[in-house]
């Protein structure tokens, strides 16, 4: 299989085949990163490496959203697609001892990976979660946009400043606040259009402490990797330990990695201190770690992991909550 390693940017595809990794013989070829640049790397990829499509490995790094149209036109052509954490290229680039960064030792690098390491394939999101997905994040957005309006009239109530500046932030907060409530009928219509998203957010929705935000927000995120075990989902939302120890003298406090998207981890933090009340199996963890001697923070970290758990449990397994301890 021909591996091609490509480092994206927003313009465009530094392209690397990687011909003999021994020998460290290489083609390059930039092309832009438009539509017609990623049909013409088709086009070269099959010339230079004399492959069919289909056993074509094209590696690239997760770069915002500037790699997923690129991503999305391999996969439909028939090639094989890594999209790996730039984290990871990172550290491959260091353990290589490579010091210089440029586009072209970035493909380079890139495609040594994907010889040495073989990620793994990358599916794309069904369309429905995808569109979820974008609708979420642009509530949310509605959502940080209404707050600092709302900062701003405070300051503006405290500077006294003039009856037009102050018509104008109320305008403007009202046409957002009422943007939110539409677009919360949209992710709502959305989900209900599709019987399997709908299905999941009503299991979701069964388990004490997960509100109708978390559930949505919930089904977005599972649905849209190919999840295996609940501990990846939680380690992808950053809620897994960090231990920092060495030998008899280093005993550093353990954290959250903290990895991930941090306002999916801020409502989930709100559903935790819900939970830790309500939700049985979460509330009875949550004391015993507190017996053991274990900070509030550190338990209500253990209760975030575990309401996660808990979701993907219910997801998987596609039944209603039920609690372990009765």
């Amino acid at each position: 299989m021909a591996i091609i390693g490509i480092d994206v940017s927003k313009l465009k595809l530094d392209c690397l085949w990687l011909r003999d990794l021994s020998l460290r013989k290489v083609k390059s070829k930039i092309h832009p990163n438009t539509a017609q640049g990623h049909q013409a790397l088709l086009a070269w990829s099959i010339q230079q490496t004399g492959e069919a499509v289909a056993d074509l490995h094209f590696i690239m790094e997760a770069t915002g959203i500037y790699h997923e149209a690129l991503a999305y036109a391999l996969h439909e052509a028939g090639a094989r697609v890594s999209v790996v954490n730039p984290a990871q290229m990172r550290d491959h680039a260091r353990s290589l001892g490579t010091r210089t960064k440029t586009d072209k030792k970035d493909s380079w690098v890139i495609a040594h990976y994907g010889a040495t390491q073989q990620p793994r394939r990358w599916q794309p999101e069904p369309d429905e979660v995808r569109r979820l997905k974008a609708l979420i994040a642009r509530y949310e957005a509605v959502k940080q946009d209404i707050r600092r309006e709302l900062n701003r009239l405070e300051k503006a109530q405290v500077t006294c400043v003039s009856d037009a500046v102050l018509t104008s932030i109320e305008t403007v907060h009202r046409h957002l606040d009422a943007e939110k409530i539409r677009l919360q009928s949209l992710i709502d219509e959305h989900i209900d259009q599709h019987p399997q998203l709908k299905r999941d957010r009503a299991l979701l929705e069964s388990i004490p402490g997960v509100g109708p935000i978390i559930a949505q927000q919930m089904v977005a995120v599972i649905r849209s990797r190919g999840f295996t075990t609940a501990s990846q989902c939680a380690a992808f939302l950053g809620l897994v330990p960090v231990q920092h120890e060495s030998g008899s003298s280093v005993h550093g406090r353990s954290h959250l990695s903290k990895a991930g998207n941090a306002q999916i981890r801020a409502k989930l933090y709100m559903a935790a201190i819900v939970a830790k009340q309500c939700n049985p199996d979460i509330k009875r963890q949550y004391d015993r770690l507190l017996r053991n001697g274990k900070s509030r923070m550190s338990a209500i970290g253990a209760a975030m992991r575990k309401l996660v758990q808990i979701c993907f449990g219910v997801l998987k397994h596609q039944t209603p909550y039920l609690p372990q301890t009765r």
